[in-house]
């Protein structure tokens, strides 16, 4: 992301963006305002939120684009309506084939000088990706330049706004590359490949990552992940990646387990064609984690963080686990398979089983495309949550008011355990039609051994076919920054 902070109030340039409020339309430009009240008088702008007009103007013989974007009534403006409006604008931008865009930083002291500008550069930054790699005619697109202006700031402040610019674009970069790994199709991203993208966003960011071939799983008896990955050619891989950003505090050790599943056809539980489009994003979990732990690295922040995920390939073939059979897992629990469909949890099983016997974790959070009940009970704007830790849930809940991803806890009344007992072994893997989501999750939590837990199903949340302010269709890199704000807040 190219982006920079001028002293001066944004001109020049192919385009410039204003934010003004609905009790508040004023800029700094005399010629802007008499515009902006043109528009308020005819009634097509009057700086409601999300509202936005564009308009050009001659000022000193210099032809220049605007665009004025409302954010409603100043006292109510947050974070997200600050990056929904700058995506907005920046999208409105493209579309009038913009290049170099200058943002008057809005003036406000509702939030502080750090709430607005992350905010801005994660809105625009954010809303111009996108993912044409496979488009004959990409070539020639050429790369945004984002200016960030204030007449206001000393120069004191300036390198405070400097600051704030880089962290927010490491965010940003983390972001697209969790939409990268979700949007590439399953013939590129594979286990094997998903373990090269970890390694390569280690070096580039500064975590180590390990990786286990199939007979190094075989010999960590993690069989309920390999009995999901038998139906493919491509072999499964391991991933662990491990920061150290506290090393007074060794044993203090946060753990993400992300889930891998490259491609999901649902095995032979078949899924219907048309859900099978989307399957590729069926690695959202693992692609949230890697994101997460380069933007956590790159950061440097003061925490202990080890990430793992278990990928594999969920298909079809005569080594396919089947629904009726019975299997084992790392932890040495036996679950009956009433669902192939219900594969991401087996994986999740042993990735957690392992991060807490093996690397000695002290917390756990699982993310996953896990079930489509999330989806039908949260829709395409909230993450579900299943937690066994109410302060633990609390942090999450923090970090999710920063980033601006929404998360709605669900109960864990021991009746839903009940629904996973199974006649002939410890469990069964779905506990029927109802409560699909709570039951997925506590099937997770039957493993992390009274640690503190989170469950996230970002089923809903981490792909859209419907794009939002800031966020195009397909891969929404969803975790990613709230992650990286949890895992901040504890600095």
């Amino acid at each position: 992301m190219n982006i920079g902070f001028k002293k001066f109030a944004c001109t020049g340039g192919d385009i410039a963006i204003t934010c003004l409020f609905e009790d508040r339309l004023q800029t700094p430009n005399n010629e802007v305002n008499s515009i902006v009240q043109y528009f308020n008088n005819k009634g097509s702008f009057k700086g409601a939120n999300g509202e936005i007009a564009s308009f050009f103007r001659t000022i000193n013989g210099i032809t220049q684009d605007f665009i004025v974007v409302g954010l409603g009534k100043e006292a109510e403006v947050d974070s997200e309506k600050i990056r929904r409006a700058l995506g907005k604008a920046v999208k409105k931008a493209i579309e009038l084939k913009s290049k170099k865009i200058f943002v008057r930083i809005i003036p406000t002291e509702v939030l502080t000088l750090k709430e607005i500008v992350k905010a801005m550069v994660e809105g625009m930054g954010l809303a111009a990706y996108k993912f044409d790699k496979y488009k004959s005619d990409n070539k020639s697109e050429a790369v945004l330049e984002f200016s960030l202006g204030s007449p206001d700031i000393d120069d004191l402040r300036a390198k405070e706004v400097d600051e704030i610019i880089e962290e927010a674009k490491d965010l940003v970069e983390a972001t697209e590359l969790a939409r990268n790994l979700v949007n590439e199709p399953a013939n590129v991203i594979y286990p094997e490949t998903l373990a090269q993208e970890a390694v390569k966003a280690g070096n580039e960011g500064g975590f180590e990552v390990e990786v286990f071939d199939k007979s190094k799983i075989e010999d960590l008896k993690m069989n309920a992940f390999l009995c999901v990955a038998r139906g493919s050619n491509n072999e499964p891989r391991f991933i662990i990646m491990r920061y150290f950003g506290d090393q007074s505090n060794k044993e203090k050790v946060l753990g993400f387990v992300g889930k891998g599943v490259t491609y999901d056809s649902g095995g032979y539980s078949l899924k219907p064609n048309e859900s099978m489009v989307t399957m590729k994003s069926d690695m959202g979990g693992a692609a949230a984690v890697i994101g997460a732990m380069s933007a956590i690295a790159k950061r440097k922040l003061k925490i202990n963080i080890i990430a793992v995920v278990a990928a594999c390939e969920n298909l079809i073939s005569g080594n396919a686990y089947k629904p009726g059979d019975v299997i084992s897992s790392m932890a040495g629990k036996s679950i009956e398979i009433l669902n192939t469909d219900a594969e991401g949890r087996l994986t999740l099983i042993d990735a957690v089983h392992y991060i807490i016997e093996k690397e000695k974790v002290s917390e756990v959070i699982d993310v996953a495309t896990l079930t489509g009940a999330a989806l039908v009970a949260l829709g395409t704007t909230t993450t579900a949550v299943v937690t066994n830790n109410q302060e633990f849930y609390k942090e999450l809940e923090d970090a999710s008011k920063i980033s601006g991803e929404k998360i709605w806890q669900l109960p864990t009344f021991p009746d839903y355990k009940k629904m996973l007992k199974s006649h002939i072994a410890d469990l069964k893997n779905v506990g029927g039609r109802h409560a699909g989501t709570i039951t997925a999750g506590l099937f997770i939590g039957e493993f992390v051994q009274n640690k503190p837990w989170l469950h996230l199903d970002i089923a809903g949340t981490s792909w859209t076919d419907s794009p939002t302010d800031y966020c195009p269709k397909g891969g929404t890199g969803a975790g990613v920054r709230t992650f990286y704000e949890l895992a901040k807040n504890r600095c």
